[in-house]
């Protein structure tokens, strides 16, 4: 991520200083560095009121003021917003200052009597800086909201493929890692074999009457070795010896971690129908 020039010489600064001497000097120098939106107060008092108005990218803050100084300046932009970055270079001219104000939260330091090139290095810098983390922050917003929008647009796809397959077929069925079902839809439970412990959650593997064993013995290792299938042969013998016979197709679930969730099925009855018989008119 690079910035232009011209973002650096745009950045919103703040000047505090109750010196009017140093405030010319500051508003002077940086107008003749290119800096195009900078302004002053001598009352430390404002400042908290002035960046919530205005979001400073960076506040040139004197130590020394009276009624209140640097210190409580900071700590009441602390406190206005604690998750947000301190964008202040404290103006100092007590060398055991620097250490406090550093831990008070500023991010850097300008000694008096000012030396004009390290002034322009410094807020140069510290306006970089200050730009490439907002950028950020910009960026990180934008994909969160594309992942949230894309979140969102997958719910309902989701939703839409899970109505169509309902719609399609004569069944649907969804289940968990452990293969408990989680969402059924038509009589799953009849056509699958499962009995009154599977209608709970858990898959019986008790023989189930009248369906093909070897098939379902077939199906659930299948679906145990977490591999997909596509209309695979079931049926079953009803007590009156007539047969009835489906396809059923399965896909296993993955996050996009590539974790294992689950299961999702439908499946469809394929016996022939019989039509009833023509009677002869009368």
């Amino acid at each position: 991520m690079k910035l232009l020039e011209q973002d650096i010489l745009t950045a919103r600064i703040l000047i505090v200083d109750d010196q009017h001497a140093n405030v010319q000097l500051l508003l002077t120098l940086l107008g003749d560095a290119g800096y195009t939106s900078v302004t002053a107060t001598m009352d430390p008092l404002s400042v908290c009121a002035l960046h919530q108005s205005n979001d400073y990218d960076l506040i040139l803050l004197d130590l020394l003021m009276p009624v209140m100084d640097g210190f409580q300046v900071m700590a009441q932009l602390q406190a206005q917003d604690t998750d947000r970055y301190l964008p202040v270079i404290v103006l100092t001219a007590q060398p055991g200052h620097k250490l406090r104000a550093l831990q008070a939260g500023a991010k850097d330091f300008i000694s008096k009597p000012f030396d004009l090139l390290e002034i322009k290095t410094r807020i140069h810098n510290m306006l970089e800086v200050r730009l490439l983390y907002r950028a950020l922050e910009a960026h990180n917003l934008v994909l969160e909201q594309t992942v949230q929008r894309r979140t969102l647009e997958l719910r309902e796809s989701e939703a839409r493929y899970r109505r169509l397959t309902e719609l399609a077929s004569d069944w649907y069925w969804e289940q968990d890692e452990t293969g408990h079902f989680t969402r059924i839809s038509g009589p799953v439970m009849e056509m699958l074999g499962i009995g009154d412990e599977g209608a709970a959650g858990a898959v019986d593997d008790a023989p189930a009457r009248g369906w093909n064993e070897a098939e379902r013995t077939t199906l659930r290792t299948t679906i145990a070795e977490r591999q997909p299938f596509l209309d695979f042969p079931f049926s079953r013998v009803n007590t009156d010896g007539s047969q009835q016979h489906y396809r059923v197709s399965g896909e296993p679930v993955f996050t996009t971690a590539g974790r294992f969730v689950g299961y999702r099925g439908i499946g469809v009855e394929t016996t022939p129908r019989i039509p009833p018989p023509v009677l002869p008119r009368g």
